[in-house]
């Protein structure tokens, strides 16, 4: 007789035991599903390598794990997260605001499927010239064979190259690498071999070479196949072989049609002049395409308009057309909803924001209907403006109603406080963070001690009043026509700090895009934005602020490198010698995928450390290169600091100051958020000292940043202005604003209801500006 079995309870909660990921120190956290959880802490202190870093990664093992035994494989390469064991997860879907790296043809409408909609909206119910056939939906896309324009392919313009673009010195010879389109490296040098054994002259001068000689060499055709016999190195004996040549134009655009690496693409893109496309005019697709209407346009001009306007536009009378363009409707709504109905179609991917095109998947991901799977979002309000963060929560509660887990790392004091359930990850950043302050209801974090966000989230002090200054002459900025600003002048008041604002899509980056530093009065301008420092592990904060020159004179300098002749050379990591040649340096191996994006691995020979065992044996003061590029800002101040290198400390000094003590001196630029790239270059500006007028721009400074970062960014930035210079932030953040001397304020809408200055003046008087969708949430942070 078989006992009765107790009804199995499914457990409530994902459990992450021992997580050790990154900074984490061995963390265990209880989390509920299917609420809305918020983790907080300051920047560097681990909450993403809670949420990301572990749990989302523990997710996507498990279904790589599923998947095939060839993605096992991958996973033992790439690594599973450091955690002992996780319970309770269900599977996850990330929203990440990796810039992932979108092609030409990527746009608004592919990224939503909302092009699928229109196309088919265009082949049903179309109006199509007397006796032509119907056409598939396939034959409106501008990315099929069936519908792009032949002459460009559909990428609606097209690439030319020139011998200005391919050869922009024309002093340097072939052999100094006057032709700056050809690959580097070997195939560079091969390149070079052909044409000295084709009989041109390697080592002229470029412009002294004959001018059909020079057309020959960049834009021929012929692809001679020669016998090459090597200059002989003197450490290798090389055969002779057969080369085949390729002009630069062709290996150029050779490159860019067919690449499938971003970075060469990129390259290529370099030496390429684009014009419209004289057959389509720039629309994309095949005449035929363009001869059907619906109500009277073509697939081009509804793909031109905002969104807003595009779901108020009548489409026909017939069944199929109501049916298509209630489907069209319901899929541009929580498009909308999100603040971003300025946005048309035909909106290519890579000019978006990071935050647009976190908000863009978000609306599609609430039309997917999946439930029970967990969201992992990183801050889906960054870029947004105050009167759109009310709809981002509304658009978060309905993913979590629809039965799901909704897990947010975020900064916005707003967004915590609607949450269910917050995880406060610190005190600090870096190896002063990496422990759970509190996991559990928000209102019961007040009582946690040393958290930072506790500071923020309950202290209803009034913001300290301060003196707003005056003044020293004013910088006038247009008349501007372009995207949505018609025919605007502004005017930025010069040695003080200035706070432009509004709703997204209203204009702002568009005008501060207009200052340059040929306007009178701006003298020299520095643009600190968060585009990557980098785009590979070669580039790191040591590096890029210059620090590592001098580190490397450094090692040079020691007993040991003088006996063993070692130069400054020996010590970087980039040219041959010192490197470990496996990676080259990069201390990663690139993994290539099947199906799947590229990602990096761990080399197998130096484990990461970049250098050959031989460099590694030089110590200064104990520790070799690669332990330096290993320590902290932090940790690096400390044992620089009774040294005699002023440069090193000022360094990280100023490092320190923009609060990156956290990060690793040798961090790849590919670890970093856009706002610690930004931080980066802001420290490496702050490390010059400049006598004269600056005028610093910075785009939405605080994006990705913890109030507690913002005080210490702000603090550095009022200090630029109190020394003469002068400050312009684009900026969401309403504690900021309030701190600014001027405002601009734009709006009163995005897209075509935006681009007009609403009101400019001080905050005081901003706050009570009328029709400024900005001036209430700027009086309640003055309250």
């Amino acid at each position: 007789m078989h006992s009765p079995r107790e009804p199995h309870v499914p457990d409530a909660y994902v459990r992450v035991r021992g997580a050790r990921e990154h900074n984490l120190q061995g963390v265990d956290v209880d989390i509920p599903r299917d609420v809305l959880t918020v983790f907080t802490g300051v920047s560097g202190s681990g909450k993403s390598s809670l949420a990301f870093g572990t749990i989302y990664a523990e997710a996507q093992r498990r279904y790589f794990e599923s998947v095939a035994p060839y993605a096992r494989r991958l996973i033992h390469q790439v690594g599973a997260p450091k955690v002992a064991e996780i319970s309770g997860l269900p599977p996850a879907v990330s929203l990440q605001q990796r810039r992932s790296t979108p092609t030409s043809r990527s746009s608004v409408g592919t990224v939503t499927n909302l092009s699928n909609s229109l196309r088919m909206l265009f082949s049903r119910a179309g109006d199509y010239p007397p006796g032509a056939e119907r056409l598939d939906s396939d034959a409106f896309s501008p990315n099929t064979a069936a519908g792009a324009c032949p002459e460009c392919h559909g990428l609606g313009r097209v690439h030319r190259t020139t011998e200005e673009s391919l050869v922009p010195d024309p002093s340097l010879s072939i052999r100094e690498g006057a032709i700056a389109a050809w690959p580097g490296a070997w195939q560079g040098k091969n390149l070079r071999d052909i044409l000295d054994t084709l009989g041109h002259d390697v080592d002229v001068p470029w412009r002294e070479l004959p001018s059909e000689q020079r057309e020959w060499i960049l834009f021929t055709d012929e692809q001679p196949v020669v016998t090459v016999h090597p200059v002989r190195d003197a450490d290798r004996i090389q055969r002779p072989y057969q080369g085949t040549y390729m002009s630069a134009r062709r290996y150029v655009m050779k490159t860019f049609s067919d690449t499938k690496s971003p970075t060469l693409r990129a390259k290529a893109e370099r030496f390429l002049t684009s014009t419209p496309c004289p057959v389509c005019k720039g629309r994309r697709l095949r005449a035929e395409a363009l001869a059907v209407t619906v109500a009277g346009r073509t697939i081009a001009d509804l793909a031109a308009l905002p969104l807003a306007e595009l779901a108020g536009t009548p489409v026909g009378t017939s069944e199929a057309a109501r049916v298509l363009t209630e489907d069209l409707t319901s899929r541009i709504a929580p498009i909308l909803e999100l603040g971003l109905g300025y946005l048309s179609l035909d909106r290519a991917t890579p000019t978006l924001s990071a935050g647009e095109l976190q908000r863009l998947r978000l609306a599609t991901q609430l039309r997917s209907g999946l439930f029970g799977v967990v969201y992992v979002l990183d801050e889906p309000s960054a870029g947004l403006h105050p009167a759109d963060t009310e709809a981002l929560l509304t658009v978060l509660d309905r993913l979590r109603s629809a039965g799901n887990s909704v897990f947010v790392v975020e900064h916005h004091l707003d967004v915590m406080r609607a949450a269910d359930w917050l995880v406060d990850v610190g005190p600090l950043a870096g190896e002063h963070g990496g422990r759970i302050l509190h996991s559990g209801p928000v209102a019961e974090l007040a009582t946690v001690a040393e958290s930072a966000t506790a500071r923020f989230l309950f202290d209803r002090s009034p913001a300290p009043a301060r003196e707003v200054r005056s003044p020293r002459g004013e910088l006038k900025v247009g008349p501007i026509t372009r995207h949505n600003l018609r025919d605007v002048t502004a005017e930025f008041p010069l040695g003080v700090f200035t706070a432009v604002t509004g709703v997204s899509g209203s204009g702002k980056s568009t005008l501060i895009g207009e200052i340059t530093e040929e306007l009178p009065g701006v003298g020299r301008l520095v643009s600190v934005d968060q585009k990557p420092i980098g785009r590979t592990p070669r580039s790191n904060l040591a590096t890029y602020t210059g620090l590592f020159d001098v580190v490397r004179k450094v090692f040079a300098t020691t007993d040991e490198a003088r006996q063993r002749g070692y130069g400054v050379g020996r010590f970087s990591f980039n040219v041959p010698g010192g490197r470990c040649e496996t990676c080259q340096g990069e201390g990663f191996v690139s993994v290539e995928l099947l199906f799947l994006p590229s990602t990096y691995a761990p080399c197998p020979d130096c484990g990461g450390a970049r250098y050959n065992p031989e460099t590694l044996q030089v110590t200064y003061r104990g520790r070799n290169i690669a332990q330096i590029l290993d320590l902290t800002v932090e940790s690096a101040a400390d044992f620089f600091a009774d040294t005699d290198t002023p440069a090193v400390s000022r360094s990280l000094t100023t490092l320190l100051d923009v609060g990156l003590g956290y990060l690793h001196l040798g961090q790849p630029a590919t670890e970093l958020s856009g706002g610690e790239a930004q931080r980066i270059k802001l420290a490496t500006e702050l490390q010059r000292t400049h006598r004269t007028h600056t005028l610093y721009l910075l785009d939405e400074p605080t994006t990705g940043l913890h109030p507690a970062d913002v005080e210490v960014l702000l603090r550095q930035l009022h200090g630029l202005v109190d020394a003469g210079h002068t400050v312009v932030v684009v900026e969401h953040d309403m504690a900021v604003v309030a701190g600014a001397d001027w405002v601009i304020d734009l709006g009163p809408g995005g897209g075509e209801k935006g681009g007009r200055i609403v009101a400019a003046g001080p905050p005081r008087k901003m706050a009570v500006a009328e029709g400024s969708a900005t001036a209430p949430y700027l009086a309640s942070a003055l309250a």
